[in-house]
C-alpha cells in the first residue's frame, strides 16, 4: 500500500505532462503559422457594409484598395475578378471586407442555421453588454439569438460570460462578448471608455473536432488553449438551435485572434458547406494565417490533413496591395477557407 500511494505523485506527474504533450502540436508543425488574422468576409455593397462596421460597432478604416489580374484570379480561384477590399480595425484586431465588382457572386442562404458547417463568425468584445445590445437595437439590427444570454455558473470556464448573436446587412454572423473579471483574456478587463473592445476569436462549425485539430494544430501549428462543452436552454438560446450541444475547442497562434472550433454533438443534422462555393459568394469567410513561410504551409495542406487547395500554388502578387508578398487560398476540412500569406 505505501509503495502504491508513494508512487502517486509521479504517476500524477507522468499524465500531466502526457496530457500537455497531446495538446501540443507536433514538432514538424511547431512554428508553421504564427499570426492569425484579419479576418475576411465577401459583402454585397461596401459602403453599405463600411457604414455598418464603423458607425454600429466601431470599427476604423484604415486601407481601401480595388484589385485585378491573374495574381489575384489565382490567388482567390476566381475567374475575371475586379475586387474592392478594405481593411477595418478595433482595437488590435482587424477585418477584412471583399466586394467582388465581378462576378457578383451568391447570397448567403436564407435559410442558414448556426449548426451549418458554412457557419463562421467573429465575436466582438463589449466593456457593457446592456449599452451593446442597445446600440445595435437603436440600429435595428437582425437577431439571431432572441436577447444577450448569461451563460450558466455550473459551467466553469464559461459561467458568467454574457453573449449575443446578431446579423450584418449581408445574413454574416456576429457575436457580441462580455466576460466577467476572471474569464478571457485579462485585457479585456483593461479598457478605456470604449464601448466596442476587439475581437476575441473567430468561431467556425466542423463536424469533426478530432480531424479539425490534425489540420489545425497538427499541419498548422496552432496551440490549443481551452476546451469546454456547453449546453442548456441558455446555450440553446444563444446558437437558436433547439437541443444545443457543442464541444467548443480553441486554438491559438502566437499573436492575433483565437480559432474556436464549434462541434455540435446535438443535434446532428447541420448541413456541409456547398461543394460549389466560391470567394465571391456572400457566405465566404477566410481566416488569414502569417507563416515565414507560404510555401512550407502550403506542401503541408497538400499533404491531406486539411481540406484542400484553391490556389493552384502560392502566388507573389506583383503588387502588395494587402500587405504580404506571397499567399494562398485553402479549405480546413469542412471547407472553411484559409488564407495563407507570407509578409
Amino acid at each position: 500500500m505505501r509503495a502504491r500511494l508513494a508512487a502517486r505523485p509521479g504517476l500524477r506527474l507522468a499524465l500531466a505532462l502526457g496530457l500537455l504533450l497531446a495538446l501540443a502540436p507536433p514538432a514538424a508543425a511547431q512554428g508553421l503559422v504564427h499570426a492569425v488574422g484579419p479576418i475576411g468576409m465577401t459583402v454585397g455593397d461596401m459602403e453599405r457594409s463600411v457604414a455598418f462596421y464603423s458607425r454600429v460597432l466601431g470599427f476604423e478604416k484604415v486601407s481601401d484598395v480595388e484589385l485585378r489580374g491573374e495574381d489575384w484570379e489565382r490567388l482567390q480561384g476566381v475567374f475575371g475578378l475586379r475586387i474592392r477590399v478594405v481593411r477595418m480595425r478595433l482595437g488590435r484586431e482587424a477585418i477584412e471586407l471583399t466586394e467582388y465588382l465581378t462576378p457578383r457572386g451568391r447570397p448567403v442562404p436564407a435559410d442558414s442555421r448556426s449548426h451549418d458547417r458554412w457557419f463562421q463568425h467573429v465575436a466582438i468584445i463589449v466593456s457593457d453588454m446592456d449599452q451593446a445590445y442597445a446600440r445595435l437595437r437603436e440600429h435595428r439590427v437582425e437577431h439571431a439569438s432572441p436577447a444577450p444570454q448569461r451563460l450558466p455558473d455550473w459551467n466553469p470556464g464559461a459561467g458568467g460570460i454574457r453573449a449575443f448573436y446578431f446579423k450584418d446587412p449581408d445574413g454574416h454572423p456576429l457575436e457580441i462578448l462580455w466576460f466577467p473579471p476572471g474569464k478571457g483574456d485579462p485585457r479585456w478587463q483593461q479598457h478605456d471608455d470604449r464601448l466596442f473592445l476587439g475581437i476575441d476569436h473567430t468561431a467556425i462549425v466542423v463536424a469533426d473536432t478530432e480531424r479539425s485539430l490534425r489540420c489545425y494544430r497538427d499541419t498548422l501549428g496552432l496551440r490549443v488553449v481551452g476546451e469546454s462543452e456547453n449546453h442548456g436552454p441558455e446555450q440553446e438560446r444563444l446558437n437558436n438551435v433547439f437541443g444545443a450541444r457543442l464541444r467548443i475547442t480553441t486554438l491559438k497562434a502566437a499573436a492575433g485572434p483565437g480559432v474556436e472550433l464549434l462541434e455540435y454533438l446535438a443535434p446532428r443534422d447541420g448541413r456541409p458547406a456547398p461543394a460549389d462555393a466560391r470567394a465571391s459568394d456572400l457566405a465566404h469567410w477566410q481566416t488569414r494565417l502569417v507563416a515565414a513561410d507560404a510555401e512550407a504551409v502550403h506542401r503541408a495542406v497538400r499533404g491531406g490533413a486539411c481540406g484542400g487547395i484553391i490556389s493552384p500554388g502560392v502566388v507573389a502578387p506583383a503588387e502588395p496591395a494587402l500587405g504580404f508578398a506571397r499567399g494562398a487560398l485553402v479549405r480546413d476540412p469542412d471547407g472553411h477557407a484559409l488564407q495563407v500569406v507570407q509578409p
